[in-house]
């Protein structure tokens, strides 16, 4: 039983190491609450959450959609993350994956926005055992392919 104690501090460093975002949880700078309410007036059940000192997320629902924003310290907005369905989609996105993926089940979908790259859609898609993750932009245009699979082993396609 005495061994049990000397790994338990071990355990929870092990833990605070793995999940940066509980170990680095900060108060949220005035800037980023200002910026999130100006661009989110309307959002509902906010919960806030920092993996790192340089970005801030907030996760809330707005107008019945589930949502995530990120903002700098500065609370300059980074991005915004909404979950969306299939019918969601503009009809160009639908037609590339369900041509280009055929046999596919759409899993999950987001809408992504940053002030870079405007607007992009992230579908995760799986088939049997395959399963990828897919960035397209609004024509319906594949930007990125993510083995999800291969990811899990730590590789991404």
């Amino acid at each position: 039983m005495k061994n049990n104690f000397i790994y338990a501090p071990l355990t929870i460093l092990a833990l605070l190491v793995m999940f940066p975002a509980c170990a680095q949880k900060k108060d949220v700078p005035e800037a980023v609450k200002k910026a999130f309410v100006s661009r989110f007036a309307e959002a509902k059940s906010i919960k806030w959450s920092s993996e790192s000192v340089t970005e801030f997320e907030a996760e809330f629902k707005l107008n019945g959609n589930e949502m995530s924003a990120n903002f700098d310290p500065q609370g300059t907005w980074m991005e915004t993350e909404s979950e969306l369905t299939a019918s969601d989609l503009p009809p160009t996105v639908l037609k590339s994956i369900q041509t280009d993926f055929n046999g596919f089940k759409i899993k999950e979908i987001a809408k992504i926005e940053t002030p870079d790259q405007g607007i992009s859609f992230e579908v995760a898609i799986k088939k049997a055992k395959e399963q990828f993750e897919l960035v397209l932009d609004g024509s319906g245009k594949l930007l990125k392919k993510v083995d999800l699979n291969k990811e899990e082993e730590g590789e991404e396609k």
